[in-house]
This record gives structure tokens, C-alpha cells and sequence, in this order.
């Protein structure tokens, strides 16, 4: 049996060699890669990905609770009604990556979010079908197998882009569906590979990108 570090949590050899820190390790072992089915917080890993451009995804976590104080605890709703005060507003907030391109991006993203909603009833039913509501579970054995973006990225960028999305390219994209449980990434020798393909990431093998025509 292999030993555990104190309290209990796996050795970082584990881990997925991104997986080290105080704001990745733990965004790796609970969140990265579980089946998101809730729009808020889809929407959470949308402003903050779409942010990231450009950054580290730590340099976003460390300001994750001010997104979170900025933009309204992530709800849709309220950000899609801000209006061009709230923009001078928040690129003041030093909780934030204060670009306004982003700023008025995530603002019209949450337009564009409540746009997709009322089609389809949810984001999430919108997103999952792209999966055949399954989601893809892969087994790549290094870090460097994995993909920056994919054909499904690809096709989910275009398909957002069209319904008026900005800062969300297939990187991005890929990103999303990684994070969010559509795409499981962690590599085969990772305690997590074998928590989510045995639980709640149950599903087909996967190396198939794209949904059915």
C-alpha cells in the first residue's frame, strides 16, 4: 500500500504533475474534472476561464473569491444586467484581472448565457449535448499526450461564438470541458483517474471527439 502524506491526502507522484500548491492541489483533488450540472457554476468557470487568456489558471485562482465579489456571486442574471458604470466600477477592483475587454466580455457572456438558458432550458443541457450527455473519459498515461484543444473544442468555440461569446476559443473552450467533467483529463496514474472513471465520471472510453450529426 502506498503511503499517504499527513491528513490523509494522496502523495503528490499521485498527482497530475500540474496538481502542486496551495490553489492548485486543491482545485485538482476536488473540483477539476467532476461532472458540473449546474448553471451558476458553469457560468463560474466561464467568466474565470475566459479571464485566464493570456495567464496562468493559478494567477485566476488566487483572485477566484474576487470574481466571485465582483461579478455577482456568479449569477447570470445580475452580470447580464450591468451596465457601462459597473465596467468603470470594476476596473477598480483590484479583486480582479482588470482588462476591460474582459470585463465587458463576461458581462455580454452572461447575455449570451441567458440566450442559450431559454433554448434549451439550461445551460447545462446545452453543453452535455455536445457529449451525448456522457462524458468522454480518456487515459492518457503522460501530460504531454494531452490536448490544448480538440475537434469538440473546436466545434463548441464556434457554436458559442455564433450566439455572441468572446474570449472563448477552443483553448478556452477545451478548458471549460475539462474542468467542468465533459472531458476527464487526468492522467491513468492519478488518484483521481480512477475516482471519476469509477464513479461520477463513469462513461464510455474516449478517445472519439465531437457529438453525433
Amino acid at each position: 500500500m502506498q503511503s499517504e502524506e499527513p491528513g490523509g491526502a494522496a502523495p503528490e507522484s499521485q498527482r497530475c504533475g500540474w496538481a502542486a500548491g496551495e490553489f492548485l492541489r486543491p482545485y485538482h483533488d476536488a473540483e477539476w474534472g467532476v461532472p458540473v450540472h449546474d448553471d451558476r457554476r458553469h457560468f463560474e468557470f466561464l467568466i474565470l476561464e475566459s479571464a485566464q487568456a493570456g495567464l496562468s489558471w493559478v494567477t485566476i485562482l488566487k483572485r477566484r473569491d474576487g470574481y466571485r465579489n465582483a461579478f455577482c456571486e456568479f449569477d447570470p442574471d445580475t452580470v447580464a444586467g450591468l451596465g457601462p458604470a459597473d465596467v468603470e466600477r470594476l476596473l477598480g477592483d483590484p479583486g480582479i484581472i482588470r482588462n476591460r475587454r474582459k470585463v465587458e466580455s463576461a458581462i455580454g457572456n452572461a447575455r449570451a448565457f441567458l440566450d442559450i438558458r431559454r433554448e434549451f432550458g439550461s445551460f447545462d443541457s446545452y453543453i452535455w449535448d455536445f457529449v451525448g450527455g456522457v462524458p468522454i473519459v480518456n487515459a492518457w498515461d503522460d501530460l504531454s499526450q494531452i490536448p490544448a484543444e480538440t475537434p469538440l473544442s473546436k466545434q463548441v468555440s464556434a457554436d458559442l461564438r455564433r450566439r455572441g461569446f468572446t474570449f472563448l476559443g477552443p483553448v478556452v473552450c477545451y478548458a471549460h470541458l475539462q474542468a467542468t467533467g465533459l472531458v476527464m483529463d487526468h492522467v491513468t496514474s492519478c488518484f483521481r483517474w480512477r475516482e471519476l472513471k469509477n464513479g461520477e465520471a463513469r462513461g464510455r472510453s474516449a478517445r472519439r471527439y465531437g457529438r453525433d450529426s
